[in-house]
């Protein structure tokens, strides 16, 4: 049987294996039944606690990706399709709570995780419940690299956005007069088309309001490999990228509201930081 961990940030949520020794066959089928709402544990990802030297050892990893240290945590992440992900905000932040609630790091100092999009520094900044369920993460994401503008259609919704590469391809579009309401009764959770030699890997799509005097948005994303989710925390970052362009600035703090919850996302000339809450809800065994 497996040990796991079910948690989630902002309600973008993951099975968690405690799979320290890289013991566990993670094939494609078997992470989608994992991932599965009815017949598995249910996720938008499953992700894998081991070290970066483990992974490579067991052959999951074929090399270290640059700049990650193969005795630190590594964030094995799969989408709830199977694929394998570059990288995930809102799984970084889950994985070092799992990884605090465990004693294998310590609130309150920054440490570096392991990601296929390389090392990002983590800091778990207060836990606190009974079982330390709940936790405030913040996540150095790098600097978002913008690609220019491409389009995509959501349903029979097309829209414009601005290409950003934060490890994994997002595109992100700002949408002129629309608001909170407006947004949720947009397809986003309907397939998306778009194109293919802008976004030859695919594309994690962010539709969301035009940046408020308050300095907040509010978005909803439609992942690659799994469909609508209730957050995705690089698309958050993307988001901010898009909102602060929109209104002609380069820098800045935003808020960015999604339906699992609040963000805030800080864009400055050494890059992005992420922070957020994150929550675990549940720890077992499977027999899957």
């Amino acid at each position: 049987m497996i040990e796991f961990m079910k948690a989630h940030g902002t309600e973008n949520d993951f099975v968690v294996l405690l799979d320290e020794a890289v013991e566990v066959q993670l094939s494609e089928e078997r992470v989608r039944v994992l991932a599965d709402r009815r017949a598995g544990i249910g996720g938008d990802g499953v992700i894998r606690i081991a070290t970066a030297d483990a992974l490579v050892n067991a052959g999951v990893l074929p090399n270290l990706p640059e700049g990650v240290r193969g005795d630190e945590w590594f964030m094995d992440y799969r989408n709830a399709d199977g694929s394998l992900a570059e990288m995930c905000g809102n799984g970084v932040r889950a994985f070092a709570h799992v990884l605090c609630s465990q004693g294998k790091v310590q609130a309150g100092e920054q440490f570096g995780i392991g990601t296929r999009a390389g090392r990002k520094l983590v800091e778990v900044h207060e836990v606190t419940g009974e079982n330390q369920e709940h936790a405030i993460v913040s996540v150095e994401m790098g600097a978002p690299q913008v690609l220019g503008v491409s389009t995509a259609q959501v349903g029979d919704v097309k829209v414009a956005g601005l290409g950003v590469d934060m490890g994994n391809p997002h595109l992100a579009a700002v949408i002129p007069g629309l608001t909170a309401d407006k947004l949720q009764e947009m397809p986003i959770d309907q397939q998306i088309q778009f194109d293919p030699e802008f976004f030859p890997a695919g594309v994690n799509l962010e539709v969301l309001t035009p940046l408020d005097e308050a300095g907040a948005v509010h978005m909803r994303v439609h992942e690659r490999g799994v469909g609508e989710t209730r957050s995705c925390g690089t698309g958050t970052v993307a988001a901010a990228v898009a909102a602060l362009a929109d209104a002609e600035r380069a820098e800045g703090t935003v808020t960015v509201h999604v339906p699992g919850g609040e963000v805030q996302v800080e864009i400055s000339a050494q890059g992005s930081v992420l922070r957020g809450p994150s929550a675990i809800v549940a720890w077992g065994r499977t027999v899957l």
